[in-house]
């Protein structure tokens, strides 16, 4: 019987073919790791300038708020102080009103002659373009007489019984109240009617003396 005998190098040869051959295999077989995912990572920057867009859209509408009430607060206390200046200029014209007043009240007596007449008219005209000056520039005169007294326009000076008016009604106006406006510049100076107090009660049995 014939024998066939494998020569030592060829039998390594075909070993190692066979161990490269299963290297090869195996790095084919083995799977390819994945990278970051593009679209992912676009997302995620998209979310977050969006997020950060927001934000400085708040802050910028809360400033713009801030701004605008300042504004306003400004034009306010502004209007406020020119109201306030021209107040006490107003007000320290008021004591001339008065003055004419008085002096047209000592001109209303019977005896007074063709002189004192002619005065009276020429103070009477002074007296009507100054008040018209005043009525131009939004000074008006408080009603007073027969009204009812109230506290925020008014000032009592006395009070009187009498029957002849409602409690609590002005009877008659001493000094002349003026509005600049809705600012009061000063009270009218008044009397106010009081109902008269009922005499005391006597008991019964007992008679005047």
């Amino acid at each position: 019987m014939t024998r066939l005998y494998m020569r030592p190098s060829e039998s390594s040869g075909l070993d190692g073919q066979t161990k490269t051959t299963t290297a090869e295999e195996a790095i084919e077989a083995k799977p390819e790791q994945e990278g970051p995912d593009p679209l992912a990572q676009l997302q995620a920057g998209l979310s977050a300038a969006k997020t950060e867009s927001e934000q400085w859209r708040d802050r910028f509408l809360r400033k713009a708020a801030e701004f605008e009430n300042y504004r306003k607060r400004i034009e306010r206390e502004k209007g406020e102080s020119i109201l306030l200046a021209k107040s006490s200029v107003l007000a320290e014209l008021l004591p001339i009103v008065d003055a004419y007043e008085r002096a047209l009240g000592s001109f209303s007596g019977e005896d007074a002659g063709a002189c004192l007449e002619q005065y009276r008219e020429g103070f009477l005209l002074m007296y009507r373009q100054l008040a018209d000056t005043l009525a131009r520039l939004g000074v008006v005169p408080i009603a007073a007489r027969g009204e009812t007294f109230d506290p925020n326009l008014h000032e009592a000076l006395c009070r009187e019984e009498t029957i002849e008016y409602d409690e609590n009604t002005v009877m008659e106006e001493l000094r002349t109240g003026y509005m600049y406006g809705d600012r009061l510049l000063r009270p009218a100076q008044v009397k106010v009617a009081i109902r008269p107090q009922a005499p005391p009660r006597q008991p019964a049995g007992e008679k005047d003396v």
